[in-house]
C-alpha cells in the first residue's frame, strides 16, 4: 500500500467523525431563528462560518473541545451557525456589522456580550463563552 495514501486515509478516517460531531453541535441558521432564541431568553453564540474556511474549522474544533470539557456551556448557550456563503449580505449579517466569516458573537437579549473576529486562540474563545450568564 502506498504510504501517503495510507496516512491520508487514516487521517481522514480519524477526523471525519469529529468533524461530523462538531458540526452537528450547531443549529443551522434559518431566518428568524436567532431572534426567536433571544426572545425566549436564551444566550446565543452566533458563528458566521463558511465550509471552505480553515479559520472557521479551527474555531469549530476549539468550541467543540471547550463544550466537551465544560458541559455547562451546552446548558447556558444556544449555538447557531450562519452560513457565510448564503447569508453574507443578509440582514442577519449586515445588521450586526459582521466584517467577515470566522466571526463569533455572543448575544443576550438586545446586548452583544462579546465578539471575536478571525481568532482561534482557545483561551480567547473560552473567555467569550464564559461571558454567558448562568441559567436560572
Amino acid at each position: 500500500m502506498n504510504r501517503r495514501y495510507f496516512l491520508a486515509a487514516t487521517a481522514a478516517a480519524i477526523s471525519a467523525p469529529m468533524t461530523l460531531l462538531a458540526s452537528s453541535e450547531f443549529e443551522e441558521y434559518t431566518p428568524g431563528l436567532i431572534q426567536e432564541k433571544l426572545a425566549a431568553g436564551d444566550t446565543v453564540l452566533v458563528d458566521y462560518a463558511a465550509s471552505w474556511c480553515s479559520t472557521c474549522k479551527r474555531q469549530e474544533r476549539v468550541i467543540g473541545e471547550l463544550r466537551a470539557a465544560n458541559p455547562s456551556f451546552n446548558k447556558r448557550i444556544s449555538f447557531v451557525r450562519v452560513d457565510w456563503d448564503t447569508f453574507a449580505r443578509h440582514e442577519v449579517t449586515t445588521s450586526r456589522k459582521i466584517p467577515r466569516r470566522s466571526t463569533l458573537i455572543l448575544l443576550k437579549g438586545e446586548d452583544e456580550l462579546g465578539r471575536i473576529v478571525a481568532g482561534t486562540n482557545r483561551d480567547d474563545i473560552n473567555a467569550l463563552l464564559e461571558l454567558a450568564p448562568p441559567t436560572s
